[in-house]
């Protein structure tokens, strides 16, 4: 059909499906008469004959400019939808549907949506099984507006935590943010074996191929100075995890890796990707990219460099209209147009769109089963990092408390980047959760802001330290915020160029000192004079250097950004509703000098601790601790047809129910090619009650027993040794080859 499809479009036609060049909230505008579509999108259809692919219909942000009152709501988004798609049926000869995508990378970044924790917080759950139910959630809304194409933001690994879209990343770990790729692929769309989607998925884009995570200095976009191995061992097998479950789609990263920028770069999008790989689908550009590959080439050579390579879908640029010119001039192969051509309506069909038209319901989740499952995973992504035995608060130690910090009563500041305006009523504060909580704990409850996240507070330090003088136990808030308010300016693209003082994470925004701000550090100094007992909670997208804080509190939680539930997550821990189960995905380093500090170094004869500082951070990966203790008992190595388990039984010795992280460490004894000094090839979180245990068996991956010979040839690993770890015990292992 397909094929049939094709020979039927004219070059125009051809061209006008490859292109997403318009800026989809513009598509629509609110009148007194209705809501209206727009010239500009009617041009845009007339132009091609044709429309491919549109971005960010129902987008809402500032940059939009679409908020509560201008943009579109659930029922209204998919009114917009089925006139888009009506429009677009009536105004062109073939009348092929067009495909619309749309942001969630922590929920979509539109109206009435949820809005989940943000990678950086979901990494440090360990739990992609309850990741993938709540990406599950994200595709039911989208289902439900109409909109078709989820992009998310799974392929990048942070391996500088100074780069500002660390909140996007899950961990420092390929392993680790493996398992969370392909929670959510299947989240999103479902088992592989779905020929056409369920009627309450969507396709899946992952971001950013390739390496954009390890770029220079932590600068947004800059050059990736790494080689093939490590290309290979450290960034590619998040998209070989979404590969092997199904994703069809993905977008090129803005970087470039060895000096060739990746929307060009025909070795990474169809020898690896594709060839390697196995990858089947559709490459998108990402926003403005190829204007960029344009500067330095002109349009129609990048048009024509970048579709050879492999990107199949344009983003906002005005470099893909000129696709037809570099058919008609003889530089590009109209067999190259169609087999892009192809991968987008392959997509089309994937989703259905050309079927008979039903109107199939989308089942949604309740409310309260989406706020509880929200809840669940910020609750389960908050590491606790020291506790002095202050927590939990109880009535018994605590009958005074209060609440400090910049981000207690500004929902946006634990919301993270790509956020959409939020009905407040939906959400739970910091300020709302701990007071419902003093009330249900008879306890008194006071709060005052003290700074703001980059700036002191004019009388703010004296009020938070009077309320101090007033209570038993005094709660803080430290970190950043990338929350954008209409003084943001943005790029072309959408990222921030220069903004309010409140901006410190999020796309564009990089920092070089990752110090908690000195207005928050004076802060805290100041609640530490007045002797009271001090819990610190981390708000934030990217590690911050929380050794200094370490003197100051008596308790140190991180909470990243949370969601929109984070304020009733933050209290349930904090008065002992839950205990704290989250392990660290990042390292945190102490100073800035130590950077970078990702765990999985390799094995190398160096001197690894500077004159003036250790080498080694105070938090690594994989750290955290709980109200209660667990011990492991009776691990084993088992051979198996497939390879290895470790099995065994976690007990939890502690005074309180829990959930723990069972983690598998292999240490390599290659002797040619420099090992890693460890590498995570396995975990498990498991709840055990108190008193009681359970049983495990992790089976090692595949993947994790293999490396690269001098030959970049992929090789099996037939002699290491396993760690299995928990927070109190470590059980080595070794096999006996």
């Amino acid at each position: 059909m397909l094929d049939t499809l094709i020979q039927q479009m004219t070059l125009k036609e051809k061209v006008g499906q490859l292109n997403q060049r318009l800026y989809g909230w513009q598509t629509y505008e609110k009148t007194a008469n209705g809501i209206q579509l727009t010239d500009y999108f009617k041009e845009e259809v007339k132009r091609w004959d044709s429309l491919g692919v549109i971005y960010g219909v129902f987008r809402s942000d500032p940059w939009s400019e679409k908020n509560l009152e201008t943009g579109l709501n659930q029922v209204e988004a998919k009114q917009v939808s089925e006139m888009i798609q009506a429009y677009v049926k009536e105004h062109t000869r073939l009348k092929i549907p067009v495909l619309l995508t749309e942001e969630c990378p922590h929920g979509h970044q539109g109206l009435d949506s949820i809005t989940t924790p943000t990678n950086y917080a979901v990494g440090a759950s360990w739990n992609p099984a309850l990741y993938q139910d709540l990406q599950g959630i994200v595709a039911e809304e989208l289902r439900e507006k109409g909109a078709h194409v989820g992009l998310i933001s799974t392929l990048d690994l942070c391996r500088d935590p100074r780069w500002g879209r660390t909140e996007e990343c899950f961990s420092e770990d390929p392993y680790l943010a493996s398992a969370f790729t392909k929670a959510a692929v299947i989240g999103l769309q479902g088992e592989k074996s779905e020929k056409i989607l369920a009627p309450q998925k969507v396709l899946a884009t992952l971001k950013h191929f390739a390496a954009q995570g390890a770029a220079m200095g932590g600068h947004n976009a800059g050059p990736v100075p790494i080689g093939e191995r490590e290309l290979r061992e450290l960034h590619l097998p998040m998209m070989q995890a979404g590969i092997d479950v199904g994703a069809v789609m993905c977008m090129a990263a803005y970087n470039d890796i060895d000096g060739v920028p990746c929307h060009i770069n025909e070795k990474l999008l169809t020898d690896i990707l594709r060839t390697e790989m196995g990858f089947k689908g559709a490459v998108m550009a990402d926003g403005c990219a190829l204007d960029r590959v344009a500067e330095r080439t002109g349009k129609t050579r990048a048009a024509t460099l970048a579709l050879q390579s492999g990107v199949d879908i344009s983003l906002w640029d005005n470099v893909y209209p000129s696709l037809e010119e570099a058919v008609l001039s003889g530089q590009l192969d109209e067999k190259v147009l169609d087999q892009a051509v192809y991968r987008v309506l392959a997509l089309k069909e994937k989703m259905g769109l050309f079927m008979a038209e039903e109107s199939t319901p989308v089942h949604a989740t309740r409310a309260q089963k989406k706020a509880a499952l929200n809840i669940q995973m910020a609750e389960e992504s908050m590491v606790l990092l020291k506790n002095d035995g202050i927590l939990p608060l109880t009535a018994k130690t605590s009958q005074r408390v209060a609440l400090v910090g910049p981000h207690i009563d500004n929902i946006y500041h634990q919301l993270g980047d790509y956020t959409p305006f939020k009905k407040l009523d939906d959400c739970i504060t910091l300020a709302q959760g701990i007071e419902m909580a003093c009330k249900e704990s008879a306890m008194s409850y006071a709060s005052a802001y003290g700074s703001f996240i980059s700036a002191p507070l004019e009388n703010g330090m004296a009020e938070a330290c009077a309320l101090a003088e007033q209570s038993d136990v005094v709660i803080v808030t430290l970190g950043g915020s990338s929350a954008r308010d209409f003084s943001t300016e943005f790029d072309a693209n959408g990222a921030a160029l220069a903004g309010s003082n409140e901006m410190t994470s999020g796309e564009n925004i990089d920092l070089a000192d990752l110090a908690i701000p000195k207005a928050q550090m004076a802060l805290l100094k100041a609640l530490h004079q007045t002797g009271k007992s001090i819990v610190a909670v981390v708000i934030s997208g990217r590690p911050h250097l929380l050794s200094a804080c370490l003197p100051y509190v008596d308790a140190l939680l991180l909470a990243a950004y949370p969601g929109q539930h984070g304020g009733q997550a933050l209290a349930n821990l904090l008065f002992g509703k839950s205990s704290p189960s989250g392990k660290l995905a990042i390292s945190l380093p102490d100073e800035n000098g130590q950077l970078p500090v990702y765990y999985n170094y390799r094995a190398a004869a160096f001197k690894e601790d500077y004159l003036d500082l250790s080498g080694q951070p105070t938090f690594s990966f994989g750290a955290g601790l709980s109200y209660t203790k667990f011990a492991l008992e009776a691990v084993q190595l088992q051979k198996t047809a497939q390879g290895w388990i470790v099995s065994g039984q976690l007990l939890n010795t502690g005074d309180c129910d829990g959930a723990e992280v069972v983690q598998i460490y292999m240490k390599n004894y290659s002797t040619l090619v420099l090992p890693r000094v460890k590498k995570l090839c396995g975990f498990e979180k498991r709840f055990v009650k108190q008193g009681e245990k359970v049983s495990f068996a992790i089976p090692i991956d595949a993947q994790a027993l293999q490396t690269f010979d001098l030959n970049m040839q992929p090789t099996a690993i037939t002699t290491f040794d396993l760690s299995v770890e928990i927070q109190q015990q470590h059980v080595q292992l070794s096999n006996q080859a």
